[in-house]
């Protein structure tokens, strides 16, 4: 793809100069309309004061504009808010800001985080809070593709099956969106690729994104702060760590710890069982103090008794990970459902008692179906009902 066949907002400085030859401005401009961009979420060319009348009207007859609006912003009781994002086509996903509900350091604040980063990994890389007012933090969780192939039955952001892959400006807007959105004496300072899709199926949109999100002449966000989720897509996990050198957060759904039931839950494991899945965490050229996020979702009569607990912990023997585990969030398309708090404790019980960092993820946003594994197309027809025991 050529750099004027990129949507503008996809572009990177260095396309930008190009870019701008063509249309007869001065290369220096570029770092401003990036900066206008993806620093201060201006898509409207006409908002960018302090470039030439003319530039502005040829970006905006180049094509760029805003690419997503917000068709509805849903906020639950704690806060959360759950926003309906429109594509310029018609489609839709849904994105997720979730703020920290307590200061730093605290149980409520790394729920809010839970995939992230850790504050005390923070500290030891030497980014920690800056000086200033205390803001209330924000992780905001986005989609890369329209609907999912991965079948998850947990999960309703798979009901209709994949419709389309986003491209890295509709990933990217998401986020611009979002800080639009946030309140007053909050910061966005994680990003997590959790929402709709499959980020790894869409890699080269999801890369795209990563680059720009993570660009110091734009948000600058750190790649500490940023996490990428993925079912278990093998070759796409080493290519992630070699193409960011393992700077980037890896978070896997595992959900399992035997091929049998994983499979039955999650359908990519037939493709890449366990195995490969551990041998291609072990061999992801992760960052010193950073550890890997295992995502963990306690399905009732499935995968939530202690004997699984203790699979799950020989299975992970020896890799730097930390454990979230989550009580299943109800969705109209299945009739499983999490298991009561009794086996929950003593599953995390069994972890901690092992050696692991556990943390039990609170439910977030579930009044207005915003909590993981609730993300759903408009509209998706319920196609998935449940398992039968032992299936």
């Amino acid at each position: 793809m050529t750099t004027n066949e990129r949507h503008p907002i996809a572009r990177l400085p260095e396309e930008w100069g190009p870019a701008l030859a063509a249309l007869g401005a001065r290369v220096f401009a570029a770092k401003q309309v990036f900066s206008w961009i993806h620093r201060h979420g201006v898509t409207d060319p006409a908002a960018m004061s302090n470039l030439p009348a003319r530039l502005r009207a040829d970006l905006a007859a180049s094509g760029l504009a805003p690419v997503c609006t917000a068709e509805h912003v849903h906020r639950s009781a704690d806060q959360t808010r759950k926003i309906a994002v429109r594509l310029a086509d018609g489609a839709t996903v849904e994105t997720v800001l979730l703020p920290a509900v307590s200061g730093p350091g605290s149980a409520a604040a790394i729920d809010a985080d839970a995939a992230a980063v850790d504050d005390d990994e923070e500290d030891a890389d030497g980014d920690a809070e800056s000086a200033g007012p205390a803001r209330i933090r924000v992780t905001q969780c986005i989609s890369t593709q329209v609907g999912c192939a991965m079948g998850c039955v947990f999960c309703a952001s798979g009901v209709a099956g994949l419709k389309r892959q986003l491209g890295p400006e509709e990933i990217v807007g998401q986020v611009l969106l979002g800080r639009s959105l946030l309140d007053e004496g909050e910061e966005l300072r994680n990003v997590v690729y959790m929402g709709m899709g499959e980020p790894l199926h869409n890699y080269e949109a999801t890369a795209r994104s990563l680059r720009l999100l993570t660009h110091p002449d734009g948000g600058g966000l750190s790649t500490r702060r940023v996490t990428v989720s993925t079912s278990g897509l093998v070759p796409e996990i080493a290519r992630l760590g070699q193409d960011f050198g393992g700077n980037i957060g890896l978070a896997i759904s595992l959900h399992a710890a035997d091929d049998d039931t994983r499979s039955a839950l999650m359908p990519i494991n037939r493709r890449y069982p366990l195995a490969e899945l551990m041998a291609a965490l072990r061999a992801y050229p992760l960052r010193k103090r950073r550890r890997i996020t295992i995502e963990y979702t306690l399905v009732a009569g499935q995968n939530d008794d202690v004997a699984e607990a203790k699979r799950l912990s020989r299975l992970l023997r020896g890799l730097p990970v930390k454990i979230n585990v989550i009580p299943m969030n109800p969705i109209e398309a299945s009739t499983l459902g999490p298991p009561n708090e009794a086996r929950v404790l003593a599953f995390q019980r069994e972890l901690i008692a092992a050696g692991y960092t556990c943390f039990i993820r609170r439910r977030r946003g579930d009044d207005v179906a915003a909590a993981c594994g609730q993300l759903v197309l408009l509209g998706a027809k319920p196609k998935v009902k449940g398992l039968r025991p032992g299936e």
